[in-house]
């Protein structure tokens, strides 16, 4: 598929526990050759950057957020790259924590236009 995601949003499809991500959180994309980047915010995240590379549907990429406590948080993350039945784009993330204990799994959708 390999489909860019430069320039698009995507949204979390439920709720992560408190301090992570949400489904208020937006994540707005940026990708140039190889490089992927996002920047993100919403819910109990007030600012999150990811950075990475893509390998055709696979994302490989640490972030780092700073929540609305003032702590803060990084971790890495591995995401599939999928294709919605309505042309959207979702991506499949199993993502560990590196500044505390946890790992887990979530799934992200493109926003409708």
């Amino acid at each position: 598929m390999t489909r860019s995601l430069d320039g698009l949003v995507f949204a979390p499809v439920a709720d992560q526990a408190p301090g992570q991500v949400g489904r208020q959180t937006r994540f707005a994309y940026h990708e140039e050759g190889e490089r992927i980047w996002a920047e993100y915010a919403g819910g109990d995240v007030a600012r999150g950057y990811l950075v990475g590379t893509r390998t055709g549907d696979t994302l490989e990429f640490r972030y780092v957020q700073l929540r609305f406590d003032s702590t803060t948080a990084s971790g890495c993350c591995t995401s599939l790259v999928t294709e919605l039945p309505d042309g959207r784009l979702r991506l499949e993330e199993t993502w560990s924590w590196e500044s505390q204990p946890g790992s887990g799994t979530s799934v992200v959708e493109q926003l409708p236009a």
